[in-house]
Formats: C-alpha cells, sequence, structure tokens
C-alpha cells in the first residue's frame, strides 16, 4: 500500500503469503476455515502483482534517483525484487523476518526447524540484481541498513547527480526474534520489573498529558486469556518476561539511533530542509503469544529449547530467540483494542510523523488518513502524475489514496471528506468505517465472531457495542463493506465477511504457493531448483 497507493487485495498481498500456503497459520486449532481459497486467486500472489506500478517505478522515470535499505516481504525472486520494481540501489531483506544478527544453528541449515521457524529465520537478502551470499560478520540488522542507507546517500552525493532522490529505509526490527546490541540494551535493566499492566497505565496516564487522548478516554481491557496473568507467573517467569521487553526497547532505541544517523547525515550535506521526511509504524504491536498455540507450541518450544539460549542474561542476544506477548503489546497499543492482524484500532491506527519546512510542524493531529495516502502525497510534492490507466503496455489500477499535501499545508481542514469510507481485512478479520462510525469483524477467540459497531468520536477503545442500538447504522456500513470486497477483490475467509467460496481440489495442496522454497537444504546454492510457478486461477464470474 505504501508503494503502490491503493489496498493490498488489489496489489497482491491480500493474505500474508506465508499464512496463504500452509493450513493451521491463521485459524485457531479446530477450525472449519481455512486460507485454502484466497490460493492462486488474483490479489493473493504474496509479490507486487503486474495491475500495479509501484512509486519508486514512476519517480525513477521521472528523472529521481531512488534508493532502499531494508525489510522488503514483497517477493522472493529477482523479478520481485526492489531492482525489479524500480530502486536502482536496494539491500533488500525479502523474507518478513530473520535472525537480525544472521545467525542460524548449525542444524538449521540441514532442514533440521518446524514448520513455523522456516520462514522466520533465514536472513535472505538481495542487493540490486543479485542475492547477497553472506552477509557482514558484524552484521545487526538496523545498523547494517543504516549502514547502506549512508553509503547509498554518499554515492549519489558524490555523483555531483542534479537528480532529487527517493529513499525508503524500513526496519526488520523490532519484529521477533526480540534482539538488540547490549550497549542499547543494558541500560533498560529493571524498568520494566512492575509488568505490563503498570507499564499500561503509565502510558496511558502520559498520553492524557501529552494532550494526545481526552482525560474521560476508557482503555479496552486487556484481553490475553491465552497466557497467564502477570500476578499467576513464577518470579522466573516474570524476570523472562521483563527480559523479552527489555530487548524490545533496545531494538527500538538502535532503529531511533540510525534513523538519527541519516537525519545527521541529511543536515551535514545540506539537504535537510530540502527533503520531505515521513516516519511511521507499519502496524499495531505484536501480540502473538506463540507457547500458547496448539498446532505451533510444541515443535516450536521444544526446538527453541534445544538450539537457542533463552536464559535470562542472553535474552537479546544472535543466539536467543523470544518474543513479548499479547499483555506487552496492549501495553503499547493502549486505549486502543487489541494488535496487530487485527482490524481493531490497536491493530491498523499507527503513528506517523512527518517534517518539511512550510507544511505542518510540531503539532499533534488525529485526522483519519490511510497508508494509501502516502503515494499521491510524495507524488504531488513531486509535481508528477500517475501513469494510470497504463504503464509500459500493461493494464495498471489507479490509486485508492488521496494526497494529504493540501492538508499538511494547511489549505484544508482534513485529508479525506467527512463521509469517507475505508476497509480492512486481513487474515479473516474486517472492518468498514465511515466518518466516526466503524463495524468490526473479529472472530472467536479474540472477538464474538459477529460485527460489532463503534462510534469512534465517543469511544476510541471499541468497548461499547451499539449494534443492536444502532442497526440502520450497521447495515449502512455492512452495505460499504460489500462495495470494499467487490472492489478490491477480497477473498472472504467466512461467511459473515461476504460470500464465501469453499477452496476448489485444485487449491488444496499445502505449501505449494510460494515461488521460492529458499528455506529447504540447498536452496541457497543452487536456487534455480527451489523456485516454481504457482498456479494462478481467474477470478469466478459474478
Amino acid at each position: 500500500m505504501i508503494m503502490t497507493g491503493t489496498d493490498h487485495h488489489i496489489a497482491g498481498l491480500g493474505n500474508l503469503i506465508e499464512w496463504t500456503t500452509q493450513t493451521g497459520q491463521n485459524f485457531v486449532k479446530g477450525s472449519k476455515f481455512t486460507t485454502a481459497p484466497q490460493r492462486g486467486q488474483p490479489g493473493y500472489e504474496g509479490y507486487l502483482n503486474e495491475r500495479v506500478v509501484t512509486l519508486p517505478e514512476i519517480l525513477r522515470d521521472n528523472g529521481y534517483h531512488t534508493m532502499m535499505s531494508g525489510k522488503w516481504h514483497l517477493g522472493l525472486k529477482p523479478e520481485r525484487s526492489p531492482h525489479a520494481r524500480g530502486f536502482e540501489r536496494s539491500l533488500a531483506l525479502l523474507p518478513a523476518c530473520s535472525n537480525h544478527y544472521g545467525w542460524q544453528p548449525d542444524e538449521e541449515k540441514q532442514g533440521k526447524y518446524p514448520s513455523f521457524l522456516e520462514k522466520s529465520v533465514i536472513a535472505l537478502h538481495m542487493e540490486d540484481d543479485h542475492y547477497v551470499k553472506e552477509l557482514p560478520k558484524d552484521w545487526y540488522s538496523s545498523n547494517g541498513y543504516g549502514d547502506r542507507m549512508l553509503e547509498y546517500m554518499k554515492e549519489w552525493k558524490e555523483s555531483h547527480d542534479e537528480k532529487p532522490f527517493f529513499a525508503y529505509l524500513p526496519f526488520s526490527a523490532p519484529h521477533w526474534p526480540l534482539q538488540a546490541p547490549k550497549e542499547f540494551v543494558d541500560h533498560y535493566r529493571g524498568l520494566y520489573d512492575d509488568g505490563p499492566e503498570v507499564l499500561r497505565q503509565k502510558r496511558l496516564a502520559n498520553l492524557v498529558k501529552l494532550g494526545m487522548i481526552e482525560p474521560h478516554t476508557k482503555a479496552h481491557p486487556v484481553v490475553a486469556d491465552e497466557v497467564e496473568g502477570w500476578d499467576a507467573m513464577s518470579e522466573e517467569e516474570r524476570r523472562l518476561s521483563c527480559r523479552a521487553m527489555e530487548a524490545y526497547a533496545g531494538m527500538v532505541e538502535c532503529l531511533d539511533h540510525n534513523v538519527g544517523r541519516v537525519v545527521n547525515h541529511l543536515k551535514e550535506i545540506g539537504e535537510l530542509d530540502n527533503t520531505f521526511i515521513m516516519f511511521m509504524s507499519d502496524n499495531g504491536a505484536e501480540g502473538a503469544a506463540y507457547e500458547a498455540y496448539p498446532m505451533i507450541k510444541g515443535p516450536l518450544m521444544e526446538h527453541l529449547g534445544k538450539y537457542y539460549d533463552n536464559s535470562y542474561e542472553n535474552i537479546g542476544t544472535y543466539n536467543s530467540f523470544v518474543w513479548y506477548g499479547p499483555r506487552w503489546a496492549q501495553a503499547a497499543t493502549a486505549p486502543s483494542r487489541l494488535y496487530k492482524a487485527y482490524t481493531t484500532e490497536g491493530g491498523v491506527r499507527v503513528p506517523c510523523i512527518t517534517r518539511y519546512p512550510d507544511l505542518r510542524n510540531g503539532q499533534i493531529c488525529d485526522t483519519f488518513a490511510t497508508v494509501m495516502d502516502i503515494c499521491p502525497t510524495i507524488l504531488e510534492l513531486a509535481d508528477i502524475k500517475h501513469p494510470a490507466p497504463t504503464y509500459k503496455g500493461r493494464e495498471i489500477v489507479t490509486m485508492r489514496g488521496a494526497s494529504m499535501l493540501s492538508w499538511l499545508s494547511g489549505k484544508e481542514e482534513r485529508v479525506h471528506a467527512r463521509d469517507f469510507v475505508n476497509g480492512w481485512e486481513l487474515c479473516g478479520r474486517g472492518a468498514i468505517r465511515k466518518a466516526n462510525w466503524k463495524a468490526v469483524f473479529i472472530p472467536k477467540p479474540k472477538g464474538p465472531e459477529k460485527w460489532q459497531l463503534y462510534d469512534l468520536s465517543k469511544d476510541p477503545g471499541e468497548i461499547d457495542d451499539l449494534a443492536e442500538a444502532e442497526p440502520k447504522k450497521l447495515e449502512e456500513l455492512l452495505k460499504h463493506w460489500e462495495q470494499y470486497v467487490v472492489e478490491c477483490g477480497v477473498v472472504p475467509l467466512q461467511p459473515d465477511l461476504g460470500t464465501y467460496m469453499v477452496a476448489t481440489e485444485e487449491q488444496m495442496p499445502e505449501n505449494v504457493w510460494m515461488e521460492y522454497e529458499y528455506w529447504k537444504p540447498g536452496a541457497l546454492e543452487e536456487r534455480e531448483k527451489f523456485m516454481r510457478e504457482p498456479k494462478k486461477f481467474r477470478p469466478a464470474a459474478p
């Protein structure tokens, strides 16, 4: 959505391909629903498809020097790489995540790991048009991406090229495994010893103090039945939990340090006030508790216990592998409901910071905008038109987002019209918003598995369900939902989300829907042997 200005179901990332390809990643154990109906469908390719043109492609074609360093997760093969989609210089982590130090135990290199980990540990990178054979020995992801971005910027400056530049710096931190250099972690020792609920209350109080929420705002209760409460945990369990949170804090600080290095470099070369800067999070905090997932926990925890060192003193280092779970996550997303992968506010509402002279600066605003608005905003700043309906001989879609520039410059009170409608769907969870009204569908066990209705102007925590009190409003929103499903090509995973399609026989095979099985023994050496062309299906006739 950042790269294209359109909905992810249109661009090829309708669901995480790692979840689409294999049953059991998306639903609770025993569910009759699977992701199989999405396999091979348009919009679920697992990479940026041919229906979209990317922001760097447009900027490159219009005289910009384009560069990126960091996480891609938009395709695994060379023809899906950042280099192929518009970046002239790029160092890219291709999968969703990896060990931040690029480390693996020898047993994993021989293919000995549970299925959940196979796509989560290998630091598969490409630089420009080729795969990286080996990362530097002192590699740590955030520092490595910061280093390479600075190299690219220095190349651009030293070339005396008059081209303006576009730079994209998407860190893989603070995605698990929670790891960071000791110099960024150790000074957090003891800071979180009172536990996640105390931290949550401190942060809520600070939000009020900063004027970011109203004093009377009700925070959604913590939803974390799958893990023990703080008081029920043993002293050792609490120590380990706090240590994971300390590692997380260190990751964020290291990320911030590298953002600062880039900003300082722009200042040193006289380009800071000539550069539009945007910093944002891609989703709400990660709250998964993998140790509690029936289909994952046994093999995963056995593997981590055997090949990793998650002792207290070692958490955060190269050979540890931990996450921090739903209670710490909801200390981060409060007062909002839930966290990453949910269409509640805790999953989709994130902070965004911009800096550019003559635009809104030093203000805290809550005007509604979406990730889809970034691409049109940058294009308007550059005075470049989007090429739809065609690009290089193929048909492409228009952008669904709108430029934020008139709002950023103070000419308009809001980015979108007051009655603007926006939809979200991911993993069988849905939401549709019009003005301050929002309908939400969250399956069990985190939700009631029915549509709920909230007035966000009075209830930002999504606590008071008004579905029964305002049936006409809910009906109105659900009509917009139906339109969103059709316009964006959503393949519903539950009947409540739209016309449910049972998977065909051709969609039933497991683990054959990713283009490159890079995790298998030998796949990093003989790449072509482990690449495939998954089946693609045309959309069903209406």
